[in-house]
């Protein structure tokens, strides 16, 4: 299969895996095999280091460096805004007035400048209804209870 492996060969690899993790959005796994393959490259360099050492080598330190790595990474922490970019969540609890009706359980809510599609029974202009739910990019309401408060 191989006759043999130049260190070359190896930093060439390291190279391409580098630009690999470059160009795939967040993978963060091929950095750490293209550091195996650029290590693998200098031991290549010591006369007499087979390219069966070199292949064993390369493994070794491509699975040992990923699980360091998945053991050192820093932990990803809860937001202090779990709602921040999921604007539809906010208004989940939230009372509103129906500027329009609730026709065939579609509707539309006006919340400050935003036209917002709504799903729930069908009720008249004027009704006071909670969000509950978010369903795709349509707010989930229902009829608010008299002495609910948003």
């Amino acid at each position: 299969m191989f006759d043999y492996l130049l260190y070359w060969h190896w930093w060439v690899i390291a190279v391409v895996l580098i630009i690999l993790e470059l160009t795939v959005s967040g993978a963060f796994f091929f950095l750490w095999l293209g550091a195996a393959a650029a290590i693998v490259g200098l031991v290549a360099m010591i006369p007499g280091v087979g390219w069966e050492a070199q292949l064993f080598v390369f493994a070794a330190l491509a699975v040992i460096s990923v699980f360091l790595w998945r053991h050192f990474k820093p932990k990803q922490t809860e937001s202090e805004h779990p709602t921040l970019n999921k604007r539809g969540h906010q208004y989940i609890g939230r009372r509103f007035t129906l500027a329009q009706p609730v026709v065939n359980g579609v509707g539309k809510l006006i919340v400050a400048d935003t036209t917002w599609k709504i799903n729930g029974n069908d009720m008249p202009a004027g009704t006071q209804v909670t969000v509950t739910a978010v369903d795709g990019t349509a707010l989930v309401v229902e009829k608010a209870e008299a002495g609910e408060t948003g």
